[in-house]
């Protein structure tokens, strides 16, 4: 059911994507970069923890000194489902990627959600990488 304005009345399953690089294959560069990838992610679309059904993470094969997920947990998602895999390993894709897709029981439009491609995750999908910026700048103008 949708109001007047077009916004969801009974909250349905969303997916959230995003996706970073890791500076070096360590425990900590993996969790720094996801945290601040989840940490965007939450700030960009309001995501609260007790409304995430589940979150997958992938990293690509020269990832492996620590699960991603362990960043989730650290931010506070205690009782979120969470589940780590490796990525296909093309040959000519990106490096060093930690991908992220969060299933958000949401109200909020598919349109308006914000998806999120930092440090240099940004190639992986251009469309969505300048709506993020557009995002940034717009909350920059805002304080």
């Amino acid at each position: 059911m949708t109001d007047q304005d077009g916004w969801q009345s009974i909250p349905v399953c969303r997916g959230v994507r995003g996706a970073t690089t890791a500076a070096e294959n360590t425990r900590e560069s993996i969790l720094d970069a996801t945290q601040e990838l989840l940490e965007e992610l939450i700030e960009a679309n309001g995501l609260d923890a007790e409304d995430v059904g589940s979150t997958i993470f992938t990293t690509t094969v020269d990832l492996n000194a620590e699960y991603p997920a362990l960043a989730a947990r650290m931010l506070g998602w205690m009782d979120v489902p969470l589940l780590c895999g490796h990525e296909m390993d093309v040959p000519t894709g990106l490096k060093m990627a930690i991908r992220v897709l969060i299933h958000w029981n949401t109200t909020t439009p598919q349109k308006d959600i914000k998806h999120i491609y930092i440090n240099g995750a940004e190639v992986l999908r251009p469309d969505q990488a300048l709506k993020s910026r557009r995002f940034t700048s717009q909350e920059e103008q805002n304080v």
